[in-house]
């Protein structure tokens, strides 16, 4: 049980530059993870298993990709009692991602406006340390623990310095490499950081791409014996038509889930808050509603069996339960985890077991 209150570190948090910060806690959580340092902010997993996929999902609550971008802190996350954890996103080559600073706390509305561009060491990096956690050693040897493991989303995309037109091959890659070491895998086709990445939502390029990944799927599944989930991640910048078709090049193509959703581009709930006018793509409170709509218009599309995964906006347990009412089977969290820590992820999971049962 944690016995340190977040909000106890917070105020120095934030009184610092939010990528140092950012960085010092992901220091702090490499060195503490696996050690009883872990006690200061470790919370038990509330079990509420969901079958999605083909996989169990030990509860309902995630991390979302973007926070541990070089997967240097799966087993300190998974203390924290998420259910799964996805890390990255990581590209084939490392890269330092868009000139600084370019992350941006908007407090007042319990924002963040973030630019930061895939920044990453790369994916023979990303791999090692997938590798080293104790997930993935629980994994080899699932004998050795009473509990299900927390589950692994990798997410991958492309180089900032690769054409949009040869993005495939970037996404390829990284599947190749990371196929072995996820649960699921993430395509992050919705980054609003990443010059002209947007593009491979519209109709063309992601039927090229999920029937290039869809094909590699068979041919991995094969050299390695196990079919890994794979799920794309979608902007919350759509109109129904674009969501339409989406819905229906998913399912064309066999995908197994879809992430609803990124960050967004638009600025209409934070208009006149300082950094309101810095690019970038805004999370946080004003993101709930927006993509609360896309993820109810995806279940209208896809059928109440498609797998969501709802994130964006969840600052709160009564947030968390408002993506499952909208159609989400489970949730992530990542700006929520910044301005209410660690406890968020309990009160989140018990909320929407509850509210389960009392449906």
């Amino acid at each position: 049980m944690s016995f340190v209150p977040y909000a106890l570190a917070r105020p120095f948090l934030f009184s610092l530059d939010p990528e140092t910060a950012h960085e010092l806690t992901l220091h702090a959580l490499a060195g503490m993870q696996g050690t009883p340092l872990q006690l200061a902010y470790c919370a038990g997993r509330v079990d509420d298993p969901i079958e999605l996929a083909g996989l169990t999902f030990p509860n309902r609550v995630g991390l979302a990709a973007g926070l541990d971008k070089n997967a240097r802190c799966i087993d300190g996350l998974g203390a924290m009692g998420f259910g799964f954890v996805e890390v990255g996103t990581v590209t084939p080559l490392a890269q330092t991602g868009n000139p600084k600073p370019r992350m941006f706390r908007l407090p007042k509305a319990e924002a963040l406006i973030n630019r930061l561009g895939f920044n990453n060491e790369g994916l023979d990096a990303f791999i090692a340390n997938v590798k080293r956690s104790f997930l993935y050693r629980q994994r080899q040897n699932p004998a050795a623990s009473k509990m299900s493991p927390m589950l692994l989303g990798l997410n991958i995309g492309k180089n900032a310095a690769t054409p949009i037109e040869d993005a495939t091959d970037d996404y390829l890659t990284c599947l190749d490499g990371v196929y072995p070491y996820a649960d699921y895998v993430t395509l992050n086709i919705s980054s609003p950081n990443t010059k002209n990445l947007r593009a491979l939502q519209s109709d063309e390029a992601l039927d090229s791409l999920l029937g290039a990944i869809a094909q590699r799927r068979e041919a991995l599944n094969q050299q390695h014996g196990k079919r890994v989930p794979i799920f794309v991640k979608i902007a919350p910048d759509l109109d129904q038509t674009q969501l339409q078709m989406i819905a229906d090049t998913l399912q064309h193509h066999r995908m197994d889930g879809v992430v609803a959703t990124n960050t967004t581009l638009s600025r209409e709930a934070v208009t006149g808050l300082p950094h309101a006018t810095e690019a970038g793509g805004l999370s946080g409170a004003p993101l709930l509603a927006l993509s609360n709509r896309i993820i109810t218009q995806l279940r209208s599309a896809l059928g109440q069996r498609f797998p969501i995964i709802g994130v964006g906006g969840i600052l709160s347990a009564d947030d968390a339960v408002s993506k499952i009412k909208a159609g989400a089977d489970v949730v992530q969290v990542y700006t929520g985890l910044i301005y209410k820590g660690p406890k968020l992820v309990k009160q989140a999971a018990i909320s929407i077991k509850n509210s389960r049962a009392n449906a």
